[in-house]
């Protein structure tokens, strides 16, 4: 797979005198330079004579891990690092909080006003912190998460205003912990929990009773959630109920339609009736009715009916943003646009939260506006997790503009929820990592790619790692690829790559992996240092989990592909970390990434030494011939493919043999009848590769390689069987093999091949390994027996032997035209061989290499009874010497010393009554190549 879609300073020579905090320094715009912190030793800054509250400003704009390592740089950042309003925000998401970091943390969380964690473990720790005067609590991933670890929390935190558990279903958390928390928290004010199985009316109650200055419930996702309870829940602003089932909506209805205090209502996802909405529109208090993907609503029609004075609908068959703008008179006059569909419009309709942050509003509307941006993100980000059938046009009308104008809300958390949202939205088929053009494109015309690269180079890690997710799964089409590039995201994920966040460093691999698939963005990447960060990766997670390790070794096989970026990652230590993976990580996912990317490595040839440097590497070739064991037909599949690669070099594959290599490949050639096509060609392309070696060879047919590779060779895809084809003409050299693909059948394979194949690869290697078994060197082997036997196996011998030279000259024959052969054969005008030449020449056979063995044995079968096989060898040998091709000096070095030129000579000149004329004109056109190789080699 070559995509994927879905993650400092040093201490000064002097005490309290830093010379490295600039990167740091950089990231916020505090100048460098100045003769106020200039000292007088050339390239020192006496940092410390900044004032401290431009320090503690500095140090509140950085992350955590760059505010320890400033902070650790001397005695006064220490100090002004623990300044309690450096404190009063933590996000712990992207790092483990145990109860040992919890602790340690706890001296400076005495005033923490808010906290965002991740995982169930990390609620059990909360209480460590000893944070008592924390407002607010937010946790994700919190499936596990206990009626225990809820109620202990709300205890320790009697000052909580706000908490929120979710998106994720917890399943595990009941009523009781909702009572808990109602008499442990009288100062809560919002709660919002996902997928409870049931809240009921005591637990409802004690929020009303106890909890005094409570306005929103939240309770998203809930399989019963008792309706008469809240219909007495007559403080409550706010509520949500999305995706929430078992609701009669009836009573529900005529109850929420009287909460006196009611301004908005999120029925998100669920079965409400039209006549059920159209009642709760019509109450006296309520203004906005949330109601997106509501299918018995949206089938109901009647559309007009919703339309009430100082009401606002949001449905997916509404105008949305018209609808949020109606809600205060000044959004309405901001923002009211002509019916002009300009580029600039649809950023002005993207600009309602961008100016809610920058200028002042009334209490109330902003809480409004705020508790709007949170559910339709929330909402937004459901429906494109579920990916409903029949919502293009609305994503494409309204729905990517709504998420473009969520990412620039004030508040964070929305901020990350609809860039989630647009990195999931776009995605049609995650397994085959497809996004919609249709869906992309909106997202690029709207401005996209340019707020996600801002929000990129936020110094929020959580905002970073959503925003480099969208980058990477929108950079799948090929055109937002390229706009990302041209807005300078390559050096943006690059540095993102680097970051000690593991998963800010996750989702920006990802997004290297995906735009290196363009070769217009391999060199954009090395340039950036992208090759290096995605290899320090490899050596900074080695136990990190699949996605850093996946994503990186995806984007170095994309990398390497390309022959000068190889060399990069070569250079970079790639191939000590790829082969790492391979021998030490456990994740298929990323074995097959790391498999992948040593065969592009090895891809190369003799255009750099990578092949050679994989092979020397301690353990690799061992490692990748346990892969072709794997369980994972996609690690099979490309530790196949490398050990083919790898190959091409004679040390490497004497080794592959060594370390188990014919056995392994075998064993993968007899299982994998039913597998993918690139499984299958990539296993006959490995034991092609090592059948170069007679000893191999020889090792590959004792071991049972034959009947597999015969079976490849009947395969309808050009590709299996041409591979399967060079296979067995490597292994018909050996007239123990020739007579083993005779037993096993594969005569007929190979006649059907040289006769009907589309390749004329594979043709003509058919024909080749048919000349091998034919020549008569294995007659001797196949007579060995009684005299019965003998005579029995002579006779069917000679009936496929005439079945194969038949077909052997049909395939000749088809590279030679009557005319143009006879004025070839009697004319010495270099012309007419060269038309000659150029009609016969099959491309891809200049890139084959013959030993000395095999061209020997082709200029004896220039001598051999069979005109036919003269043919044929000698078409062979023009294949092989033709200028331009890869191996065609060698091949004319190897002819040379044999003597060939001799034996060429008889060929192109015997009499017409006993040569053919193939082999005349082909011999002449051989004779012809060699005296090129001899005048270029001289030069």
């Amino acid at each position: 797979m070559s995509r994927r879609v879905r993650r400092k300073g040093a201490h000064a020579r002097e005490k309290d005198k830093v010379s490295v905090v600039t990167d740091c320094i950089r990231s916020v715009g505090v100048c460098e330079e100045g003769p106020a912190i200039m000292s007088e030793e050339a390239g020192l800054v006496d940092w410390t004579s900044l004032p401290d509250d431009t320090v503690v400003q500095i140090l509140s704009c950085l992350n955590y891990r760059d505010r320890a390592s400033l902070a650790s740089t001397c005695k006064t950042f220490r100090l002004l690092g623990h300044a309690p309003c450096l404190w009063t925000s933590l996000d712990m998401r992207a790092h483990k909080l145990d109860l040992v970091t919890a602790s340690s943390l706890s001296n400076r969380c005495s005033k923490l006003q808010k906290l965002r964690f991740r995982g169930s473990d990390s609620a059990n720790a909360i209480i460590n912190l000893q944070a008592k005067e924390i407002r607010e609590i937010s946790g994700d991933s919190c499936q596990a998460i206990t009626d225990a670890t809820l109620s202990v929390m709300a205890a320790r935190h009697e000052a909580l205003e706000s908490l929120q558990i979710g998106p994720d279903f917890c399943e595990r958390i009941s009523s009781d912990a909702i009572r808990a928390i109602a008499l442990c928290c009288p100062k809560l004010k919002r709660l919002r929990l996902s997928g409870i199985r049931e809240i009921d009316e005591d637990a409802i109650v004690a929020l009303v009773n106890n909890c005094k200055q409570i306005v929103e419930f939240g309770f998203m996702d809930c399989v019963n959630v008792d309706t008469v309870a809240l219909g007495n829940a007559h403080a409550i602003r706010y509520l949500s109920i999305a995706g929430t089932r078992n609701i009669n909506w009836a009573l529900a209805s005529q109850l929420w339609s009287k909460l006196p205090n009611l301004v908005a209502l999120d029925v998100s996802r669920t079965d409400v009736p039209p006549s059920a909405a159209y009642k709760l529109l019509s109450s006296e208090n309520l203004k906005v009715l949330c109601a997106l993907n509501c299918p018995i609503l949206e089938d109901g029609g009647n559309y007009g009916a919703y339309v009430i004075k100082s009401k606002v609908l949001l449905a997916l068959f509404t105008d949305i943003i018209k609808g949020i703008n109606s809600v205060s008179p000044d959004f309405g006059r901001e923002n009211t646009l002509s019916g002009h569909k300009t580029r600039a419009a649809k950023r002005e309709r993207n600009g309602v939260w961008r100016r809610r942050a920058l200028e002042p509003r009334d209490k109330n509307l902003s809480d409004l506006m705020g508790w709007l941006e949170w559910v339709l993100s929330h909402t937004l980000l459901r429906i494109a997790e579920s990916n409903p059938p029949g919502l293009d046009s609305f994503w494409l009308r309204q729905g990517a503009s709504l998420l473009l104008s969520l990412v620039q809300s004030p508040q964070e958390d929305v901020q990350e929820r609809a860039a989630t949202g647009l990195a999931t939205f776009v995605v049609i088929d995650d397994e085959n990592a497809t996004v919609d053009p249709e869906r992309a494109d909106s997202v690029m015309s709207g401005g996209g790619i340019r707020l996600l690269l801002d929000l990129a180079r936020s110094c929020r890690e959580g905002i970073q790692s959503e925003a480099a997710k969208a980058i990477a799964n929108l950079s799948v089409n090929a055109d937002v690829a390229k706009a990302v590039a041209l807005e300078g995201g390559i050096s943006i994920l690059a540095e993102l790559a680097r970051s000690p966040n593991r998963l800010v460093a996750e989702e920006a691999a990802g997004g290297l992996w995906n735009l290196s698939v363009g070769e217009e963005h391999k060199g954009a990447i090395a340039e950036a240092g992208g090759v290096k960060a995605l290899v320090d990766l490899i050596f900074k997670w080695p136990s990190g989990g699949d996605g850093v390790l996946e994503r990186a070794a995806g984007a170095l096989a994309n990398l390497a592909a390309d022959d000068k970026c190889s060399m990069e990652v070569a250079m970079a230590g790639g191939v000590h970390a790829l082969v790492k993976l391979a021998r030490s990580c456990k994740f298929e996912g990323v074995q097959e990434q790391a498999a992948r990317a040593l065969a592009n490595l090895a891809a190369h040839g003799d255009s750099n030494g990578n092949n050679a440097a994989v092979g020397k590497e301690a353990g690799a070739l061992e490692a990748l011939v346990q892969l072709t064991c794997s369980h994972h037909e996609g690690v099979r599949q490309e530790a196949a493919g490398a050990l083919w690669n790898l190959s091409f070099d004679d040390r490497n594959r004497e080794a592959i043999a060594a370390a188990g290599g014919v056995e392994a490949l075998v064993a993968l050639a007899q299982s994998c009848s039913n597998a993918s096509q690139g499984l299958q060609e990539r296993a006959a392309g490995a034991l092609w590769g090592l059948s170069v070696s007679e000893a191999n060879s020889i090792a590959i047919g004792r071991e049972g390689g034959v009947a597999p590779l015969i079976a490849l060779a009947k395969s309808e895809a050009e590709d299996v069987h041409e591979t399967a084809a060079g296979a067995l003409w490597n292994l018909a050299f050996n007239p123990g093999n020739a007579l083993r693909i005779v037993e096993e059948g594969g005569v007929s394979a190979l006649v059907h091949l040289c006769s009907t194949s589309g390749s004329k690869m594979a043709r003509f290697m058919a024909a080749l390994a048919l000349a091998y078994m034919f020549d008569r060197r294995m007659d001797e082997i196949a007579l060995i027996g009684s005299s019965s036997d003998g005579a029995s196996k002579s006779a069917s011998l000679e009936v496929a032997r005439k079945v194969a030279l038949k077909h052997i000259e049909a395939f000749v024959r088809t590279f030679s035209d009557p005319q143009t052969f006879s004025a070839a054969a009697t004319s010495s005008a270099p012309a007419s061989l060269a038309q000659v030449g150029e009609a016969a020449r099959i491309q891809e056979a200049g890139h084959l290499r013959c030993s000395g063995a095999e061209i020997g044995r082709f200029v004896s079968m220039l001598r051999n009874t069979s005109s036919i096989l003269r043919s044929c060898a000698a078409f062979a040998l023009l294949q092989f010497t033709i200028p331009g091709g890869r191996h065609a000096l060698h091949h004319a070095s190897l002819l040379q010393k044999a003597g060939a030129a001799r034996v060429l000579r008889a060929a192109a000149a015997a009499a017409a009554a006993s040569a053919p004329i193939e082999a005349k004109v082909f011999a002449r056109i051989v004779l012809r190549n060699l005296e090129h190789h001899h005048v270029e080699a001289s030069l």
